[in-house]
């Protein structure tokens, strides 16, 4: 969907047309990545909520959709919201660190997001979305670029000190750092109960907060 602000739809444009990694990459050609670039991002004048992520997986390479995978079904979940309210770009911005498809370690895990991505694209692009309210950080290395001094030395220390971040950013656009939805991190959400307890719920008000219809009322949005 084209965005209705030009300046913006002509970013995306841009950023749809990225080969950065492919033929200028951080550190030389050796590091180009090894597949054609599929760079992924909904950006949007109209969202209050901006998604964070880190990189897209196998799955979201495939499809060019954001979060169609597992990890997707655990994020909706998280937010209280179904498919159609997540992937309209009224409600939901998601502009993940890395907008291709990083390639696979010899374990089969994710390598991080390309490095060449958020100086390229990132400041310009939170800089044409002045109206969001909410910023969601998921992972590492989007608490690193989003959080800056808020930032705890580990991410189970970042994400436990959520209340303190909300507080310190919510006089601009609030921000709440999360961990990866990936099914990776099961043990993660075991080990730490507090998160589905008391994060999650307070994640899903903030959300249902901001997303409205077009009567001003709080639009229909499960919590199950």
């Amino acid at each position: 969907m084209r965005d209705p602000d030009p300046e913006l739809a002509a970013l995306l444009a841009d950023i749809s047309a990225c080969r950065i990694c492919r033929d200028n990459p951080a550190g030389g050609l050796e590091n180009a990545l090894p597949h054609e670039p599929r760079p992924v991002c909904v950006a949007s004048s109209k969202a209050r909520i901006l998604i964070a992520g880190q990189a897209p997986g196998t799955r979201v390479h495939a499809s060019g959709r954001p979060f169609t995978d597992p990890s997707g079904d655990r994020l909706r979940s998280w937010l209280g919201v179904d498919e159609t309210q997540f992937y309209n770009p009224e409600h939901f911005a998601i502009v993940p660190m890395g907008f291709c498809f990083p390639g696979q370690d010899a374990k089969g895990g994710d390598l991080p997001p390309r490095r060449e991505c958020a100086p390229a694209w990132r400041a310009r692009l939170m800089g044409l979305m002045p109206q969001l309210r909410l910023i969601l950080v998921i992972g590492q290395y989007a608490h690193a670029w989003h959080l800056g001094g808020l930032r705890r030395k580990t991410l189970t220390e970042t994400v436990r000190n959520w209340r303190a971040i909300l507080d310190q950013s919510a006089s601009e656009c609030a921000v709440m750092p999360l961990p990866h939805p990936s099914w990776r991190n099961s043990g993660w959400i075991r080990k730490n109960p507090w998160f589905e307890a008391e994060l999650v719920p307070e994640l899903k008000h903030l959300v249902h907060r901001h997303i409205f219809d077009g009567d001003g009322n709080i639009a229909s949005i499960s919590t199950d």
